[in-house]
């Protein structure tokens, strides 16, 4: 049992003969008292503040686990944060590019059907460049055939007698070598076609050639009959 200031305070000794000075023992019995006094207030002020700190300690490791379980949590959410964000950049980054590739799926299809129609009247146009080559090509034939027919009509005797000033020529004379102008065209038309070797300028002409093909004739006044 730990002695008490007051137990010290109360003790009392026996005397003998030729013992220690009673007021010399007194003295230091209470210089001890005061000592042992403060010594106990300060154990008891160490085991307070023993005490707070094991409750500030306590606290602190409850503090600190706490903080490592909040860390925990935040790592695994920041993961799954980082987790998700990086699916859905991915998803993104698919959806965009599946975007970008039918963009560039229809462009390319638009393109090509461009081309297509293009190439399409191209060929549509050279079609018809080359049948109105060939038109014009028998037409100029058929023409100069006309014409050198022409020619060749009015350099005949026929002619040659129709303007001699004679009172033998009448009228139905010079109407029917008029009218003879007709046939060696289309004789002369005719022949020259067969000698043609392009058969196709032939057979892509149109029929309103040969109608545009008209001689043009100066019939001569009555009042000459």
């Amino acid at each position: 049992m730990v002695l008490s200031p007051q137990d010290i305070h109360n003790k009392e000794f026996s005397t003998k003969l030729r013992g220690y000075n009673v007021d010399e023992v007194n003295d230091f019995l209470d210089q001890i008292i005061k000592d042992y006094q403060i010594i106990l207030e300060e154990n008891k002020d160490l085991r307070s503040q023993l005490s707070e700190s094991k409750d500030k300690l306590s606290y602190f490791n409850d503090l600190k686990d706490s903080l490592n379980q909040s860390i925990l949590v935040a790592q695994e959410a920041a993961d799954k944060v980082k987790t998700n964000s990086k699916k859905e950049a991915e998803i993104t980054n698919r959806e965009a590019q599946k975007k970008a590739d039918d963009i560039l799926n229809a462009a390319h299809e638009k393109s090509n059907q461009i081309l297509e129609e293009a190439s399409k009247r191209a060929k549509k146009l050279a079609i018809e460049t080359d049948d109105l080559k060939k038109n014009t090509r028998v037409f100029r034939q058929r023409l100069q055939v006309m014409l050198e027919s022409q020619l060749e009509v009015i350099k005949g005797s026929d002619w040659d007698h129709l303007v001699e000033d004679t009172p033998t020529t009448t009228y139905e004379d010079i109407e029917k070598v008029v009218g003879d102008l007709d046939n060696p065209v289309s004789a002369g038309v005719e022949s020259e076609t067969k000698q043609d070797n392009n058969a196709d300028m032939v057979e892509n002409t149109p029929a309103r050639n040969d109608d545009s093909l008209q001689a043009v004739v100066i019939y001569p006044d009555k009042s000459n009959k």
